[in-house]
């Protein structure tokens, strides 16, 4: 669909100079600079009169002088009744996209005034941001001011709603009135738009300090979850929705203080409109929110001002996806110290995987649901290789798939509630989003949630971004010795009968590896980004040695260091693609690394090689053999209590000590070499990726080479 700048050029209204930093309105002559923010919505409003409004662009005129006592200002746009321009009708005031409720309000006074200054009986004012609008009806000589919900569009009448299903014209007059009005239905928007529509809704919420930033994130989740159910209510073509504002007859009004009492009367009629559908919404979906708004009936109106026109639901999903990244992911990272995926990795690791609408899907920290939703659109993507787009095959392929295989755990629980409205909005996919600590073993998951989906070796694929450097401790958490990650294994080149121990904490990344392992089924795959420290880190070796005897290592891809930057995280990070060994394989693994242990230390005579040694240590403390004794002590006892020989002793033993270290590296060393050549042997695919298509603001960047990368990490998995 043509927007309204391209429908304006080719139809004669506007054109732009070739970088497009100047345009020109064709019809009075007069060019300015696009590069203001306010010229867009300057030139997006005139559009809108000329092209939806179906005024005559011979009637409007644009940054026409207005004398005010002995100053002259500028309206943007007056329309007029009449060709010549004589009888002005409407007075229209733009401002940026980003302007304040309190710069909004502002507004709405300065073109009231404009009103009142100009020539002629001007009737109606629209006051605009192009996110934000206000229309209203005014009547010069007894100075009211009726908030209308939009201007009448050409040889129209004011209607009392604007948004109606399919939008359309149609008369109130059983008897036929050939005046009829103009409806609109709700409009498609970008993700550029939808995110400063969040951003200013909120900033009304908490910005008068009624609420706080938290609180008034979670009062315009409630009401975006009533838009959407709105926006799902069965109804016939040309009914009205319901999440918008409804205006009284005010036509018998003839002082001001009547009027507010009706505008009033209009805010308590949408509040409960509101309520009824949060009720409704409630009823049938109880795992969303379970506490009630908590919004007076103004502060519902002033989000509804942002919304209502919206159609949440058809907006792509790109759209989507990028506003409730940009406006959820600055909001959380400031307040929750979250950290979420950004979209071009999201995407290259969603597109490599062989994702069905068959495969069980889990992500067990799932903050917002960036990965469910990219999961959620490729099984869509492949329903329209199927079905046509909105058969019911279309629908129950991708819809079904939603409802019973797809799977997210968030510890935050108003995160967790975020990523149920993120899927919501998708269309959904989040009846099996839980707030839950995805580290509890699973049959304590399921006795906390009705969701009984939540169960070990089930999922076919796990796809997670685990949060990093949180440390889980055993004084904390009682299920860390659950863990293998949680104690301390013998060595397998300690010789004194060590017991395996408790460790005292361990990084959730590590826990998350083993929780994730048993989470999957035998052949499943794994996709978990982790710090480079598990790849790399000497004191994490135990950890990459339970990796191999638990997985084929499928894939490693190392992002660059600037991947997470512009989402608040520098730690290097690598994508590590996981497929988990049956019960069968991974024993064969564990034994034959076993037996390839106890030959290293055979060849080596290890044990009567330690013994000897600790005898011959032991030896020699015990005889002083080699200690010179510098002083005039004979009694042996009393000579092992001076400094001299403390430090003698010390450097026996550390001596012994660095020969079993040297010793036990070359054994590790032969191990190492050992197990390359008799273990299991197999390709890893190993990538890396320096520039992923945005830099460390954030900013887009020309090259992607996780596109390349993708494409053929996808064909090596296919071999697998």
């Amino acid at each position: 669909m043509k927007t309204l700048m391209q429908q304006g050029v080719e139809q004669g209204l506007i054109s732009f100079n070739e970088d497009k930093s100047r345009i020109t309105y064709l019809h009075v002559n007069k060019s300015r600079n696009y590069l203001d923010p306010e010229e867009q919505v300057e030139a997006e409003s005139f559009l809108k009169l000329v092209l939806l409004f179906n005024y005559p662009k011979q009637q409007i005129t644009l940054f026409e002088k207005i004398t005010m006592g002995s100053s002259t200002k500028e309206a943007d746009i007056v329309v007029y009744e009449d060709d010549c321009c004589q009888k002005p009708v409407i007075i229209v005031e733009c401002k940026k996209q980003d302007v304040s409720e309190a710069e909004f309000l502002q507004a709405i006074e300065q073109a009231d005034s404009y009103a009142q200054a100009i020539p002629g009986m001007v009737k109606y004012i629209w006051v605009t941001s192009g996110i934000k609008n206000a229309y209203y009806q005014i009547d010069k000589n007894s100075k009211t001011r009726i908030q209308i919900p939009s201007i009448p569009t050409f040889g129209k009448k004011v209607q009392k709603y604007k948004y109606v299903k399919g939008g359309r014209l149609q008369s109130e007059d059983p008897a036929g009135d050939p005046i009829k009005q103009q409806y609109f239905d709700l409009e498609k928007v970008s993700d550029s738009d939808l995110t400063k529509r969040f951003k200013w809704a909120h900033q009304a919420l908490w910005g008068g300090g009624e609420l706080n930033p938290s609180d008034a994130f979670d009062e315009l989740d409630k009401l975006i979850f009533c838009k959407v159910w709105d926006e799902r209510k069965h109804r016939k073509p040309g009914v009205p929705y319901d999440f918008q504002i409804f205006y009284l007859d005010k036509s018998q009004a003839t002082l001001q203080q009547e009027i507010d009492k009706l505008e009033q009367q209009e805010t308590f009629d949408l509040a409960k409109r509101i309520f009824d559908l949060y009720a409704e919404g409630k009823k049938r979906d109880k795992e969303v929110f379970k506490d009630d708004i908590r919004l007076t009936p103004q502060r519902i109106r002033t989000v509804v001002s942002y919304l209502e026109e919206v159609n949440l639901l058809e907006t792509d999903l790109d759209s989507k996806g990028k506003a409730f990244e940009t406006f959820m992911g600055s909001y959380f990272r400031g307040d929750f110290g979250q950290f979420f995926t950004p979209r071009n990795i999201v995407k290259f690791i969603v597109d490599v995987l062989p994702i069905t609408n068959e495969s069980k899907v889990l992500d067990s920290s799932c903050g917002s649901g960036g990965f469910l939703l990219y999961v959620l659109d490729k099984v869509r993507q492949q329903a329209g290789e199927y079905y046509r787009e909105g058969s019911v095959q279309h629908h129950n392929y991708w819809h079904d798939f939603a409802s019973t295989n797809l799977f997210g755990m968030e510890i935050n629980e108003k995160i967790a509630r975020t990523a149920k409205m993120n899927m919501i909005i998708h269309d959904d996919g989040h009846t099996n989003v839980i707030a839950s600590d995805g580290l509890l073993r699973d049959d304590v998951i399921r006795t906390r949630t009705d969701n009984k989906g939540f169960t070990y070796g089930t999922f076919d694929l796990i796809i997670t971004n685990p949060p990093f450097g949180s440390i889980i401790k055993q004084t904390e958490s009682a299920y860390l010795h659950q863990y293998k990650f949680g104690t301390k294994e013998v060595d397998w080149l300690d010789t004194k009968n060590s017991a395996v121990k408790n460790r005292e904490s361990q990084s959730t990344e590590v826990l998350f590896i083993e929780q994730d392992k048993e989470f999957l089924r035998e052949g499943g795959y794994l996709a978990i980004v982790i710090p480079d420290g598990i790849l790399t880190n000497s004191s994490l070796q135990y950890v990459r040695d339970n990796i191999s005897e638990w997985f084929r290592i499928v894939a490693v891809v190392s992002m660059p260091q600037t991947a997470f930057a512009a989402n608040g995280a520098g730690v290097k990070s690598s994508v590590l693609f996981l497929k988990k060994w049956t019960a069968a394989e991974s024993q064969k693994i564990v034994d034959a690394k076993h037996n390839i242990q106890e030959r290293v230390k055979a060849e080596a005579n290890y044990k009567a090689t330690v013994e000897k040694w600790e005898k011959e240590k032991k030896s020699i403390l015990k005889n002083h053999t080699g200690f010179e004794n510098t002083t005039d002590l004979t009694d042996k006892k009393e000579i092992e209590k001076t400094s001299e020989f403390a430090e003698w002793k010390k450097q026996i033993n550390d001596q012994y000590a660095q020969q079993l270290s040297d010793l036990k590296e070359k054994l590790q060393d032969r191990l190492s070499e050992l197990l390359k050549i008799e273990l299991v042997d197999y390709p890893i695919f190993m990538a890396i990726a320096n520039e992923i298509g945005y830099d460390a603001t954030g900013k887009e960047i020309a090259v992607n080479e996780l596109d390349t990368i993708g494409a053929e990490l996808k064909k090596f998995i296919e071999t697998l």
